[in-house]
């Protein structure tokens, strides 16, 4: 069935409830529908969430991008993202327009391997579900290591790692010719490398989902 069609009155109700709350959690978002226009995300969620196929993700890119804007568009990939990796381990940051997928070492790869753990690839193919439907964006992966071994070691550990998520990634519908994928070795940490913590923390991939500039 499709379900690019005229909405009516019901849609417009549905437009204007939005504009204060988020359609997935249900949080108070004044400030955000002032700006972005969250109403017309909310309406691109729920065509989303009732008809998962070509016709949804149509649908979603064209509210986000002509009715709602950019900001509305991550909003909604944010919200069904939180929801689909809550518990996982895996954080989602908000930055602007940006979204960060922070998915530590300990959960992604065995100590000293850029081989997934078969445990991990449920969490990716919830990543990739969203990912594959909201399609209007620019995927950067990046991957980090810790300071033990030699710099050209982790170098290459960190790029391996990074190309694992990506691959796999692309075995899910996400196109391989959105993601940039990058090794940063322990050029960035995030935690003291001092302590056996802030190295756990350091090993990690981050997914960044960039909005595509027009």
């Amino acid at each position: 069935m499709h379900l690019i069609k005229p909405l009516g009155a019901a849609a417009a109700a549905l437009v204007l409830t939005a504009c204060t709350t988020n359609p997935y959690t249900g949080e108070q978002q004044a400030s955000k529908a002032a700006t972005y226009g969250a109403g017309a995300a909310a309406v691109c969620g729920l065509v989303g969430a009732i008809d998962s196929g070509k016709h949804a993700r149509n649908a979603a890119l064209g509210c986000g991008i002509v009715g709602a804007g950019v900001g509305a568009y991550m909003d909604v990939q944010e919200a069904k993202l939180k929801e689909e990796l809550q518990g996982t381990g895996v954080q989602v940051v908000r930055e602007g327009d940006n979204i960060r997928l922070i998915m530590p070492g300990n959960i992604t790869f065995e100590t000293d391997s850029y081989n997934l753990r078969s445990s991990f690839y449920s969490v990716l193919n919830s990543v990739g579900q969203v990912l594959s439907k909201y399609a209007d964006t620019t995927l950067r992966v990046s991957g980090h290591t810790d300071n033990t071994g030699s710099r050209q070691y982790n170098q290459t550990l960190s790029e391996r790692r990074a190309g694992s998520v990506a691959d796999y990634l692309a075995t899910r519908e996400v196109d391989r010719d959105r993601m940039l994928v990058q090794g940063m070795g322990f050029d960035q940490p995030i935690a003291d490398n001092g302590s056996a913590a802030g190295r756990a923390q350091n090993r990690r991939v981050e997914l960044y989902i960039l909005p595509n500039q027009r």
